[in-house]
């Protein structure tokens, strides 16, 4: 029998206000078990960059990367990451900083398109991802808390979507260990109308997936994350959630207790 390993990723306002990040991480240190913490950071980036006058860039919910957008996500990442572990650790856990590069435990390489240029973004290399630094880790208790900044083969840094970092090393440890995937924001989970928070979908399924992009109730930034999440579930992760993150002691329950649950047929 597999041991439990919970997997989550954090991102959107809740990183941004203090007191309900501070909420979260007392409810992550409280599951029980084996974990990871991976975090976004993507707003406060952008707020950084706008108050040195440099514009962020979008293009489909994907940031531009330029050599000094880069150099401001590196910086900010790192603050974040840094503040999150001090902060478990504060609180007794046995947590580890790191980002994508550290150990080269996410490998990547620069995103190519012939249509878009992203910049130094990064596309993660599922395949490469070394499983045995993971486990030492793992193994030992320690809680690894990851920043979405990764390298390539060259010793590139890379901005690397957070989401994406979450599904590969979930699907990578789904091998050695029985996963649950969470990713956790601000919303309730995915909403059937976005102006009414209590329009949760509490399940969906494969095929419902389809029908809800074309009738365009799941759109936007919402695509690529449950696209992550699906061939998180494809490639072998027990169950994914996605919900409200200062809901996490629900989320993380062994029955489905709220958030929306995504089913493999």
């Amino acid at each position: 029998m597999k041991t439990e390993l919970t997997i989550v990723k954090i991102g959107g306002n809740i990183i941004d206000d203090e007191k309900k990040l501070h909420s979260f991480l007392e409810k992550f240190h409280a599951i029980k078990g084996l974990k990871i913490l991976v975090h976004g950071g993507g707003k406060a980036a952008t707020d950084f960059s706008s108050r040195l006058g440099i514009e962020a860039k979008m293009v489909n919910g994907r940031r531009i990367t330029d050599a000094k957008t880069l150099e401001i996500v590196v910086m900010v990442y790192s603050s974040i990451n840094k503040s999150m572990m001090a902060a478990l650790n504060a609180m007794g856990a046995k947590s580890i900083g790191i980002c994508g590069a550290d150990l080269n435990m996410i490998p990547s390489k620069k995103r190519a398109n012939s249509a878009i240029d992203y910049g130094f973004v990064g596309d993660v290399l599922p395949a490469e991802i070394p499983v045995s630094e993971w486990k030492m880790l793992l193994d030992a208790g320690i809680c690894p808390v990851v920043a979405p900044i990764t390298a390539d083969a060259s010793g590139q840094l890379l901005n690397t979507n957070a989401d994406t970092i979450a599904s590969s090393v979930a699907q990578a440890l789904s091998k050695y260990y029985s996963v649950k995937l969470i990713y956790c924001f601000e919303k309730n989970g995915v909403l059937k109308n976005p102006n009414d928070e209590n329009s949760v979908l509490s399940q969906i399924k494969t095929q419902e997936y389809t029908s809800l992009k074309e009738q365009e109730i799941i759109s936007g930034g919402m695509i690529p994350k449950l696209d992550n999440a699906w061939e998180a579930l494809k490639q072998g992760v027990d169950k994914v959630i996605i919900g409200n993150a200062l809901h996490i002691e629900k989320l993380t329950a062994p029955a489905h207790e709220t958030g929306t649950l995504l089913i493999k047929e």
